[in-house]
């Protein structure tokens, strides 16, 4: 047996039914009218902003990166809980746009954006996250050709990471932003070309669950944005600090201790040096805030035994859960919190009549496994499956054309 990773604390179920948002599984499954099926749940979207704002410093803002799950109806909740949207690509300016963000309120970033993405965001008054000097030569052309002034950022890649992070974004030669030495001379060329020079993005990685690994890499970000707004000689308007919040996915992992995060953060913005003093600062998260408040929900379809195993043969799979498979960027793969929807046992299997199964998808890849080796209670073809931590990076970042499957529906309720 293999185990998983451990259940979100905001499901609970009622005779061993899993309920969201008071709504029973099969309820939902039976108004969607089929599965495979991810369902996010607003009260959760809700809880995890309450927590957030309760734990982090009044002055700080909180922004989406809709990456994580650009759902319309997700967008749209969202904008109105959050107080800005960061894209990575034109695509997700227009699904920003049509769910009524307002643009003034979104930050653009990305490696390699097209001169007819950069007109957009121009345009639409977005300000771009820039990544390198000839982006900003880009920027400046393309404003001067439009009659408009552009707001521009500075993506910097920052000579440190983030310790511990699922995926690191500084420390080191990397696609993103630009090296600390390039800000200072870049920033001066937006000034003097008469556009707006907003100030600077710092993001050092993602998912991690060390809070004292945020705090440090949080701590050096604030000291990088001083030096480099004191080299500028002007104060930034905004910085944003990045994110990095990670959730637990798997076996031993414990959520992230965000009150003395927040904590550290009151400390640093009570004493800011005197170029930072009429900042606005801000942090990006975007699993943190959907990850846990969407499931994906896939029903059993075969049952079989090979080599005295037991494979559960669901509807779903790897096109829409690339990351649960172990095919996101995992060295090692391991289990994502998993339940039978109708038989959901949170703590202890001694009461249930339990096996050890592997549940895998239907496509005809051995890389399309969402369990390995778990232990749950004993099923039957046509049981609903829920994997957990569905919210972010499931239908956004999974290969759902792969063998002509097609997307999963989408729900919030």
């Amino acid at each position: 047996m293999k185990k998983m990773g451990p259940y979100p604390p905001y499901y609970e179920a009622n005779n061993g039914q899993i309920i969201i948002s008071g709504r029973s599984i099969e309820s939902i499954i039976r108004e969607a009218g089929a599965t495979p099926l991810f369902v996010y749940s607003r009260d959760i979207l809700s809880k995890k902003m309450d927590e957030l704002r309760v734990a982090m410093p009044n002055r700080l803002d909180i922004h989406y990166a809709m990456k994580a799950n650009s759902y319309k109806p997700v967008l749209e909740y969202m904008r109105d809980i959050v107080d800005g949207f960061d894209l990575a690509s034109g695509g997700e300016l227009d699904q920003a746009i049509d769910a009524g963000v307002d643009p003034k309120n979104m930050s653009f970033a990305g490696p390699g954006k097209r001169d007819s993405e950069l007109e957009k965001a121009i345009k639409t008054g977005v300000t771009l996250n820039i990544e390198s000097p000839t982006e900003a030569d880009r920027v400046i052309a393309i404003a001067a050709s439009l009659g408009i002034r552009a707001k521009a950022a500075l993506r910097v890649n920052p000579s440190f990471d983030l310790k511990g992070s699922g995926m690191k974004m500084g420390g080191g030669a990397k696609q993103f932003g630009m090296d600390e030495d390039l800000i200072a001379p870049t920033a001066r060329k937006i000034i003097e070309s008469g556009n707006f020079w907003c100030g600077f993005h710092i993001y050092a990685g993602s998912q991690s669950l060390s809070a004292d690994a945020i705090i440090e890499t949080q701590s050096k970000s604030f000291e990088l944005a001083a030096r480099l707004a004191n080299e500028i000689g002007v104060t930034p308007k905004t910085v944003n600090l990045g994110g990095g919040f990670g959730i637990p996915y798997f076996h031993n992992e414990v959520p992230i201790d965000i009150k003395s995060i927040g904590a550290a953060m009151d400390r640093i913005l009570s004493n800011l040096p005197e170029i930072l003093q009429d900042t606005k600062f801000c942090i990006e998260l975007g699993r943190y805030l959907v990850g846990e408040a969407g499931i994906y929900l896939t029903t059993i379809v075969d049952r079989k035994i090979s080599h005295g195993e037991t494979f559960l043969v669901v509807d779903g799979g790897l096109h829409h859960q690339l990351a649960a498979s172990g095919n996101f960027g995992t060295v090692i793969r391991r289990n994502y919190p998993i339940a039978v929807a109708d038989n959901f046992v949170k703590s202890s299997y001694a009461e249930v009549d339990s096996e050890i199964v592997n549940v895998v998808g239907c496509l005809c890849t051995p890389l399309d496994m969402l369990g390995d080796k778990v232990l749950l209670p004993k099923t039957c073809v046509g049981d609903a499956i829920i994997l957990f931590c569905a919210g972010a990076y499931g239908a956004t970042a999974s290969p759902s054309n792969f063998l002509g499957h097609g997307q999963a529906i989408e729900t919030l309720i």
